[in-house]
C-alpha cells in the first residue's frame, strides 16, 4: 500500500510559479512510476506528467517547457514545478503512483492516489 499526500497548492496570479509536492509512504518509492494529473469540474482527469526517475519522464505535450516533474527517492517525494502559470491551469492537482515503469498517461493505470490540492490561477 502507498499513501500519497499532496501539498503546495494555492492561489497565484497568471505568470507566477508554484511547486507542488507529493509525499509517499512506504519503503519502495523508487519502484513506482509517479504521476501528476489534474481535473476541473465536469471534465475528465487529465495527465500532466510522470516520472520513473529524474532521467525518465514524460509530459502532456501542451505542458512541455512550463512544467517539470522531479523526484527525490531519499525523501519519498515527487515534485511538480509549474512556471508561467495561466488561468487555464486552474484545477485540482492529483499525485498518483503505480508499481513499475510506465509511460502510460491513462489514469486507470495508476493504483494509488492522493487527495488532491487546488491550484487557482487568477488573470
Amino acid at each position: 500500500q502507498v499513501q500519497l499526500v499532496e501539498s503546495g497548492g494555492g492561489l497565484v496570479q497568471a505568470g507566477d510559479s508554484l511547486r507542488l509536492s507529493c509525499a509517499a509512504s512506504g519503503r519502495t518509492f523508487s519502484s513506482y512510476t509517479m504521476g501528476w494529473f489534474r481535473q476541473v469540474p465536469g471534465k475528465e482527469r487529465e495527465f500532466v506528467a510522470n516520472s520513473w526517475s529524474n532521467a525518465v519522464t514524460s509530459y502532456a505535450d501542451p505542458l512541455k517547457g512550463r512544467f517539470t516533474i522531479s523526484r527525490d527517492n531519499a525523501k519519498n517525494t515527487v515534485y511538480l514545478q509549474m512556471n508561467s502559470l495561466k488561468p487555464e491551469d486552474t484545477a485540482v492537482y492529483y499525485c498518483a503512483a503505480t508499481m513499475g515503469y510506465t509511460r502510460n498517461s491513462d489514469s486507470k493505470r495508476y493504483n494509488y492516489w492522493g487527495q488532491g490540492t487546488q491550484v487557482t490561477v487568477s488573470s
